[in-house]
């Protein structure tokens, strides 16, 4: 799907003021209220807008450790431990991966012990072979798009 210059300018918008309303996104661009929302409504349509709501954290949900726990699934039970993992709250995403382990899950916990204990439930899972834990020290780089938007939207007018 082709993103144009306006789409990068309402999707930047988007993106820094995200309660900003439509007739107001249209007086910021200097476009009619009828071609932003048409606009909106096409990348929602194409996937490139897949949410609206708030972002929360996790941190201050009473969950400030972070960890990446990669989990070696037996063969045949991907599907399985997928849906397992589902069940468990403090996983908040969990991917199919390449190289080292068949999955890689983000873990939010209290504290170490309460990581501990999540583990300690992954591992217990049917179908889970071992699990290996990395705990995030520090963010450098926060989840981030309008970057990207960037690049796409300079990409498409270079073209």
């Amino acid at each position: 799907m082709a993103v144009d210059e306006l789409d990068t300018r309402i999707l930047r918008l988007l993106l820094k003021q995200p309660r900003t309303s439509v007739r107001e996104y249209a007086r910021l661009l200097g476009v009619a209220r009828g071609t932003v929302q048409a606009r909106l409504d096409r990348l929602e349509r194409d996937g490139v807008i897949t949410g609206t709501g708030p972002v929360l954290s996790p941190a201050a949900l009473g969950h400030p450790v972070l960890a990446f726990v990669h989990i070696e699934v037996t063969q045949g039970h991907l599907d399985e431990v997928g849906d397992a993992l589902a069940r468990v709250p403090e996983i908040v995403e969990a991917f199919s991966i390449t190289g080292g382990g068949d999955l890689l899950t983000r873990v939010v916990a209290r504290d170490n012990a309460h990581l501990e204990d999540v583990v300690q439930k992954l591992i217990s899972l049917p179908g889970v072979v071992r699990t290996r834990s990395e705990v995030a020290l520090r963010e450098r780089v926060p989840h981030r798009l309008l970057p990207l938007v960037e690049s796409v939207g300079r990409t498409r007018r270079g073209q």
